[in-house]
């Protein structure tokens, strides 16, 4: 068992700021924590002071939090701080264990089965009402039901505030989804199940129903801790004064400046108004940033300053480190293929892959950087959602082009029998309005799609070699790791903290993103960005891409919130991508024989007019094909998965020297030079790849 700390070690342990938070044992007391500012530190500190001056009895003690993992790592800082039997734990957690003992004693029966998934129940009651039961459907009226009630908002009243709320479910009006939550209860009624929101419900209930309930969790909870307070909704508050029963033992922590789950039901006025409802609080505020370098603080800070989002600002600790970058790339390929690089730099400087992460706004905007890593053998891990070829949607497409590419006679060309296909499965050229589920289906189909136009390049492709290119990056980006970079949404990555961050798809459209309408929702994304670059300790960077595929119109803008982080860069021509970055590879803008402007990603790629002759050296162009067709049979797969036609073009043209020549031409990245770099030389050269000299053919 740990050695009980001395009062005085535990405070002596604490910065000026965090000390006040350990000494303000009575309540109320409110902690606004910027964020690495150590208030986990901080509270658990509190609660063993408290218990090692004795005000506080450990197991009269409830700290609750969020997530399980914070719950669990609580508990393990006071066990080590010599406070070992406070209770730690989430709402539902604590809410669920006083259920199952109180139910079977006031209703004289067993606790209703608690059920993982909304989905059982929702199907059945949806099919009654004649309503599609579509997935993404489904989940995304799981989400809204889970909504209403956490927000206190009943089926009568839903379609009157669902639009005052901006809430919306694609394809279904207010009232359908009225409906839906009226059919989802009287079916969980009748399986005898309970969802996760009936926890905190029912458990409310029984403490505002029965007195002697209430009197005996009153009895045994005298000092409540409470994280994350911003992410509090309407029904654990209610649950929370109803725990409190009237008394103002409470401390709460948060940080108004991370509140990103306003969609969910949070609603941060509980942190912010805290002091109206407890005339008299005790308010600390933790400004001390430990986690991140100087120019990591001050672009956080400048990012919310004087907006309504502004919570404390933030005091480096730690000493002053490198800039933050900022870089804008042509397009999506291409910003993909520069954070690759970046994180192949990192790992030959000694940085651990584990210690980098990828963040970016939607699931759907993995697929690319998942390619480009797989490519060059990085490994990584997706954080808080599946891997971009093991999302049903994305399965089920795949299966569907396979079988379509078997079937034969499709006359259309591969991005339109792509698109038919699609359509079938429900995407459409416009993306729902709707945030959600659908949106997020829509986009990994939308992604399909753009993997298609993208093949379609090459003269030779078609749906089949399509589908072969779709299952080898699968097979690729499906590889068990041990150790890898993290890839992430924004909101999945709260709570985390790496020592390089790489902000990715930045632009206007993504952050804020398309749906986010009026100013709360705009100053919600500002705050989404915020908890980004408040994940980096060491260095930060930030990308944008002017267009989402190669060739395509470059009229996308950096985000209109990154003017005051990154000012130096943030010049027009670079914000648009019109200037690759170094770590991209640097196309073409006018012809190579005629001088005259490039016009198409074809036209770029070569570096010439498509009615110019060629200047390649055919003859080497020719032996650079039939190598080629050796080695896509040796490794069975489609020629282009090697090279294609125009970067042997390209090879042909160069004649590359060296390895470092080889990385010049488009289309060759470090995975490739390492992989066919010496024979490709070779045959440049005029010798075989195995170091004969070939027969001169001219």
């Amino acid at each position: 068992m740990p050695p009980t700390r001395t009062p005085e070690a535990l405070l002596a342990a604490l910065d000026p700021e965090q000390r006040k938070v350990a000494e303000a044992l009575r309540g109320p007391v409110r902690v606004l924590a910027g964020a690495g500012t150590g208030k986990t530190r901080a509270i658990t500190h509190r609660i063993a002071y408290g218990v090692a001056t004795g005000v506080y009895a450990p197991t009269e003690v409830l700290a609750v939090t969020f997530t399980a993992r914070a719950a669990g790592e609580m508990r393990v800082r006071l066990r080590d701080l010599g406070a070992p039997g406070v209770q730690a734990r989430t709402f539902h957690s604590a809410a669920l264990r006083q259920l199952r003992f109180f139910w079977p004693k006031v209703h004289r029966t067993e606790l209703p089965e608690l059920v993982a998934s909304k989905l059982g129940i929702l199907g059945p009651a949806v099919r009654r009402l004649r309503i599609d039961t579509d997935p993404a459907l489904l989940r995304d009226l799981a989400a809204e039901i889970e909504w209403s009630k956490v927000s206190n908002v009943g089926p009568d009243d839903y379609p009157r505030l669902a639009a005052a709320r901006g809430r919306s479910v694609t394809g279904l009006d207010p009232a359908a989804v009225a409906r839906v939550l009226v059919a989802y209860e009287e079916t969980k009624r009748s399986q005898g199940r309970m969802d996760m929101e009936d926890v905190l419900l029912w458990n409310a209930g029984l403490l505002a129903e029965d007195e002697r309930v209430a009197a005996q969790v009153r009895r045994q909870y005298r000092w409540f801790v409470v994280d994350e307070f911003q992410d509090v909704s309407p029904l654990q508050q209610a649950l929370l004064d109803l725990w409190l029963g009237g008394r103002d033992e409470i401390c709460v922590v948060g940080d108004p400046a991370q509140t990103i789950y306003s969609f969910a039901g949070a609603d941060a006025s509980y942190l912010r108004d805290f002091g109206k409802k407890y005339a008299g609080a005790t308010s600390v505020d933790l400004v001390r940033n430990y986690r991140s370098t100087p120019q990591i603080v001050a672009g956080a800070n400048a990012l919310l300053a004087g907006t309504t989002s502004q919570g404390v600002k933030l005091v480096a600790q730690q000493p002053k480190g490198v800039e933050i970058v900022g870089r804008g790339l042509p397009d999506e390929v291409a910003e993909a293929e520069a954070a690759a690089t970046e994180v192949a730099r990192l790992r030959d400087r000694g940085v651990p892959l584990s210690e980098v992460a990828i963040l970016f706004r939607i699931n759907a905007q993995s697929e690319a950087f998942e390619e480009a890593l797989a490519a060059r053998q990085l490994p990584y891990v997706v954080r808080g959602a599946a891997r971009f070829f093991e999302r049903p949607e994305v399965r089920q497409a795949v299966t569907l082009l396979r079988g379509t590419a078997r079937a034969g006679g499709d006359d259309d060309t591969l991005t339109e029998s792509v698109r038919s296909a699609l359509a079938g499965m429900g995407w459409a050229p416009e993306p729902p309005a709707a945030r959600g589920q659908t949106r997020d289906r829509w986009e990994s189909l939308q992604a399909l799609l753009d993997l298609s136009i993208q093949h379609a390049r090459d003269p030779e492709a078609d749906l089949a070699t399509f589908v072969d290119d779709l299952e080898r990056r699968a097979a690729e980006q499906h590889a068990p790791v041990a150790e890898g970079v993290t890839l992430a949404t924004l909101h999945a990555a709260k709570g985390l903290e790496w020592d390089v961050v790489l902000l990715c798809g930045i632009h206007d459209g993504a952050v804020p993103i398309t749906y986010a309408e009026g100013p709360a929702a705009i100053e919600e994304e500002r705050r989404l960005l915020y908890v980004g670059v408040t994940r980096a300790r060491r260095e930060l960077f930030v990308s944008w891409a002017a267009a989402r595929q190669p060739g395509g119109r470059g009229s996308r803008k950096p985000s209109r919130f990154l003017r005051p982080v990154l000012p130096t860069s943030f010049d027009e021509s670079t914000a648009a991508g019109k200037k690759p970055s170094k770590s991209s590879n640097r196309r073409a803008v006018h012809c190579r024989e005629c001088g005259k402007p490039l016009d198409t990603a074809a036209e770029k790629k070569v570096g010439r007019c498509a009615d110019c002759p060629a200047s390649y050296d055919e003859a080497l162009f020719e032996r650079l094909r039939e190598w080629r067709r050796e080695r896509a049979g040796e490794e069975s797969v489609p020629a282009y998965v090697v090279f294609t036609d125009a970067t042997l073009q390209l090879l042909a043209e160069l004649r590359p020297a060296s390895p470092e020549a080889m990385l010049k031409v488009s289309g060759i990245g470090r995975s490739k030079l390492e992989k066919y770099g010496d024979e490709v030389l070779a045959v440049v050269a005029g010798e075989s790849p195995a170091g004969e000299l070939l027969r001169n053919e001219s």
